[in-house]
């Protein structure tokens, strides 16, 4: 399931420009693929093969190592539990009672999460990860791993999330570069195509597991971000058509339920304001929004004041 080789997958970047009373201010390069659930490259922006952390765009298949163990079942959590182990949350009331719900059904010690305290904050639950850590500590739990070691990239909670995703690019683990990712957990360099692959995988109605994922994220929409967030937003506005999740450094992986089709979007200076004027530009160019979604996806991301705004220019080509 690599990207497409043997074809050109290079064409022009797209661009987006931060406009002051019609002035141009700031500009941005971005590059974007879309992949189909076979691995091959449909639409691409730049290059397939441009290569980045993935960084929080991974939860959703972290989560697998949760949904395809028998953890949920063994503990009693819901799709709720799940969604909010795909999140990169807020630290709200709502979100953390769940991610301590996590902790409180599997019987571990919310002292047991190593990823770091938000600033501001006062304890681990509040930080944005808490959800996936706690996840990782449940699995732990049920298969009698140690707890204390669970970040390590050696440790068999690792090596099963690296298994699970790896399996479905039909790649050996270990041709992928692995770092610590801000919350203390591997993250790994992977091309866009890749990125994109998963995410059609992810949502091509193939594997019961990952419906399950599906299912939690667009059912809860806002655990995976917040009220005003654009994957909470987004995926509230199709109403359970798209799944989308937000990685840091401008990786943005959006894919189209039950069609096997997925986008992954990299802006190359990582900005988070082009990413999402980006995914509006490209989702309509698709046809993968209605035209009243785009436009108030637009108003609330497109849109920065009074008096500055964003504007895309390019877009996907067939290769």
């Amino acid at each position: 399931m690599t990207p497409s080789r043997g074809r050109r997958t290079q064409t022009a970047e797209l661009e987006v420009r931060l406009l002051r009373e019609g002035i141009i201010e700031s500009t941005h390069r971005v590059q974007a693929t879309v992949c189909d659930d076979r691995g091959r490259t449909m639409l691409v922006a730049g290059s397939a093969e441009t290569a980045s952390f993935v960084r929080s765009a991974l939860k959703p298949f972290q989560a697998l190592a949760v949904a395809s163990t028998g953890t949920l079942d063994r503990y009693g959590l819901s799709d709720r539990d799940l969604a909010i182990m795909c999140s990169s949350h807020r630290g709200k009331i709502e979100q953390v009672r769940q991610v301590f719900n996590i902790l409180w059904r599997a019987d571990i010690d919310p002292s047991a999460l190593q990823c770091p305290i938000p600033p501001g904050g006062k304890s681990p639950l509040e930080y944005n990860c808490s959800g996936k850590h706690a996840g990782m500590l449940a699995v732990c739990q049920q298969r009698n791993w140690a707890l204390n070691s669970y970040l390590q990239r050696s440790h068999p909670v690792q090596q099963l999330i690296l298994q699970k995703f790896s399996e479905l690019l039909g790649m050996p683990g270990e041709e992928f570069i692995s770092a610590r990712d801000d919350c203390g957990a591997p993250t790994y360099f992977m091309q866009l195509g890749q990125m994109a692959a998963l995410y059609a995988r992810l949502a091509s109605g193939n594997n019961l597991d990952l419906e399950r994922v599906i299912r939690a994220m667009v059912y809860h929409p806002s655990l995976i971000a917040g009220d005003g967030e654009f994957d909470t937003e987004l995926m509230r506005l199709t109403e359970g058509e798209l799944v989308s999740k937000a990685g840091a450094e401008g990786i943005q992986c959006i894919a189209r339920v039950g069609e096997g089709m997925g986008l992954a979007i990299k802006v190359m200076d990582g900005a988070k304001r082009a990413k999402h004027a980006v995914a509006v530009h490209l989702l309509k160019q698709m046809g993968w929004i209605t035209p009243s979604a785009a436009e108030k996806l637009s108003e609330t991301f497109m849109t920065l004041g009074n008096v500055t705004r964003l504007e895309v220019s390019g877009d996907l080509s067939m290769v």
